[in-house]
């Protein structure tokens, strides 16, 4: 799966957890991943990720040089805002990133 690929590579280069899930305990920083949809066509296979950042300042996850990996062949950003969280007043930053990669 390429979340887990993109969640253990983004665990080495940054200095907070990376999760598929929001954690029970919430208050501290981590970065969320999501796949928000995935395409395949003539066995090229696709996928948009969301790379959320909580934490108690905005700052950037970077994943432009994913494409280092040897199971990604593109990592493109789609879009990238502040979505902080209103309900809970959580700082969160939103990138959305498009995927070109192997499936094994």
């Amino acid at each position: 799966m390429i979340e887990i690929i993109i969640k253990n590579y983004l665990a080495e280069k940054l200095s907070m957890p990376v999760v598929l899930e929001v954690p029970a305990n919430s208050s501290k920083s981590f970065v969320l991943l999501e796949k928000t949809g995935s395409s395949r066509e003539e066995r090229i296979d696709r996928a948009m990720l969301a790379i959320q950042s909580y934490a108690p300042s905005m700052y950037k996850a970077a994943m432009d040089s994913a494409a280092e990996l040897d199971a990604v062949s593109a990592s493109r950003l789609n879009s990238d805002y502040n979505f902080t969280d209103t309900t809970t007043k959580r700082y969160r930053y939103q990138a959305v990133y498009d995927l070109v990669y192997f499936d094994e």
